[in-house]
Parts: structure tokens; sequence; C-alpha cells
């Protein structure tokens, strides 16, 4: 059992590193009132939740989205994260961040939390295969346990007063170029782009 602990928490921080930057940057924005803190810590679960959902089904044989077009979800934080990147170049700066963000509820963090993890769903699938189910709800207990700690992380990184000293010059384009970069790396890193580009072509 220990050893089905430790395994899992490897496995959460490995395919998880990268919503830490996703999470700080949401909570530096949720300073000014949207998204809310609960906002951002039940579309983390609803979302992590989903890609468990998924990758326990494809390791039942029933895989219901392949992983290229789940990549598409890339599309909303790379809309965001240009639309707010726009905002900064036009304006002052000064809430471009709540602006982009202020309109991104539960759902929104959902869908970004299930874009983020397509890579999620490739390297638990097989995971999830060959687990007795004693395991496998150890391990997605363990998973849901360490979804919370990383919430915390990115609260107390992204609400930190001297991180947010040190961010509040550049905090008006920040969020964007986060958001801009986590598109490109979902779009990309899934193949959805190169899919997309196959039918154009």
């Amino acid at each position: 059992m220990f050893a089905t602990i430790l395994a899992a928490a490897g496995m959460f921080a490995a395919t998880n590193i990268d919503d830490i930057v996703v999470l700080t940057a949401l909570f530096l924005a949720s300073r000014k009132g949207k998204p809310r803190p609960w906002h951002i810590v039940g579309g983390q679960y609803a979302g992590f939740i989903t890609l468990v959902g998924l990758s326990l089904l494809a390791a039942l044989g029933l895989s219901i989205v392949p992983d290229e077009w789940v990549g598409l979800l890339g599309f909303l934080p790379l809309t965001l994260g240009v639309l707010g990147l726009i905002r900064g170049l036009k304006e002052d700066g000064d809430d471009d961040e709540n602006k982009l963000t202020g309109g991104l509820g539960l759902i929104g963090i959902a869908g970004i939390t299930i874009a983020n993890g397509a890579d999620n769903i490739a390297i638990y699938t097989p995971v999830f295969r060959t687990m007795a189910p004693s395991d496998t709800a150890i391990t997605v207990v363990v998973f849901l346990a360490l979804v919370a700690l990383w919430c915390a992380l990115g609260k107390i990184i992204g609400t930190h007063h001297r991180v947010v000293e040190t961010l509040e010059r550049v905090e008006h384009w920040l969020v964007p170029a986060v958001f801009i970069g986590l598109g490109l790396t979902i779009l990309i890193g899934s193949g959805s782009l190169q899919r997309l580009i196959n039918l154009w072509v």
C-alpha cells in the first residue's frame, strides 16, 4: 500500500507540475475579485476528476474521445491569452489580468484543467489498465488529496506578498502569456494542431 501511495504521488507530480504555474497565475488574478478562489479549486477538481474518469474508461477499452481531439480544448486558454494581450497593448494594463480571467468561472477553469491534462490521460490509462482495483482506488484517493495540495501551493505562491510585489510590474501581461503558452503547448503536444492542418491541406 505504501509503495502504491508513493508511486501515485510521483505520477501526479510528474504529470501536473505545469499546473502550478497555471494555478499561480489564476490566484494572482483572483486578488482583484475574479475568478473567485472557490472557482479555481472547484474547477481544478472538476477538471481533474474528468481526466481520471476518462483514463479509467480508456483503461477498460472504452476510449470516448481521442487524445488528439481533447487537445482542441487548448484553444480556450490560447484565446483568453491573446485577448488579454491585445487589451494589454491597448490599455494601461492596471486591470487587464482581471478582465482576462473575470469571466472565467468554475466551468472555464475545469475546461482549462482538462485541456492541460490530455497527457495525463495518456499516462494514467496504461497504469490503470495494469493495476488491481484496490490499488486503483488508492491511487485515485492520493490524486484527489494532491489536487488540494497543488491548489494550496498555487494560492501561497500567487498571493504571497513578495511574489506579488515582484510581479506587479509585469502582471498585466504575465497571465495572458501563461495562457498563450499553455494553449500552444496543449495544441502542439497533443497533435491536435497537426491534425487540423492535415484536414485543411
